[in-house]
């Protein structure tokens, strides 16, 4: 794997700016924007690193970490179907299923493709702030996705949930930022891929219930 990283080429705003060119031209305003685009996502990134939090830091090094192998979400599912119902256990499932097909998608299929380079972290940032830099590629984010995929799942069968749980999904995005292991970007991207293949999911898990009732 960090043969492949070595080789990293463009960040994926680049290289569709490039692909733009290719086909429009140079002069490109949509591979101008797509450059401005990335230009603004590694600002803000150096923005969040250049400011320093040390009352926040241990927090959300913790709450990232909560969430690697998306142990927190299969925790949540846990106590979900325990104390949910029928309604939890419905809920909690399609939430692990959405998380594992949201992983396949991001890990087999678009992160192999993208293969955008973590960021570069300062070596004068307090050491509080870090959690473990992954081995694999930075675009999009795994845990962004996941956390959006499962709050998606969860949210639709216990509105009750809907909006802590997206809040908290919101809280992991964010510290794969502050704990210097993604681009604003990769989360961005991360989180709409996670909401749109749990949508897949739900739609999925929905006809199989009607084709059941017809039976």
């Amino acid at each position: 794997m960090s043969e492949r990283i070595d080789r990293q080429w463009q960040p994926p705003e680049d290289a569709l700016a490039t692909t733009v060119e290719a086909r429009k031209g140079a002069g490109s305003p949509w591979a101008k924007a797509l450059r401005e685009m990335g230009a603004v996502d590694r600002a803000v990134y150096q923005a969040v690193a250049d400011t320093p939090t040390p009352h926040l830091d241990a927090h959300v090094r913790r709450l990232s970490n909560a969430a690697n192998f998306s142990r927190l979400w299969l925790g949540l599912a846990a106590g979900i179907a325990v104390f949910g119902g029928k309604r939890g256990h419905r809920a909690a499932l399609e939430g692990v299923v959405a998380i594992g097909a949201t992983s396949a998608a991001v890990n087999l299929g678009i992160k192999p493709i993208a293969r955008r380079r973590r960021p570069e972290r300062a070596a004068d940032t307090g050491q509080a702030r870090f959690v473990s830099m992954p081995g694999s590629t930075s675009f999009p984010s795994g845990h962004s996705a996941s956390a959006f995929a499962f709050a998606y799942a969860v949210g639709r069968h216990l509105p009750g949930l809907a909006v802590p749980i997206r809040l908290l999904a919101g809280g992991v995005a964010y510290s794969r930022v502050h704990t210097g292991v993604h681009y604003p970007g990769d989360v961005a991207i991360g989180s709409i891929v996670g909401a749109g293949t749990a949508a897949i999911v739900a739609a999925a898990s929905d006809g199989l219930s009607r084709s059941r009732r017809r039976d």
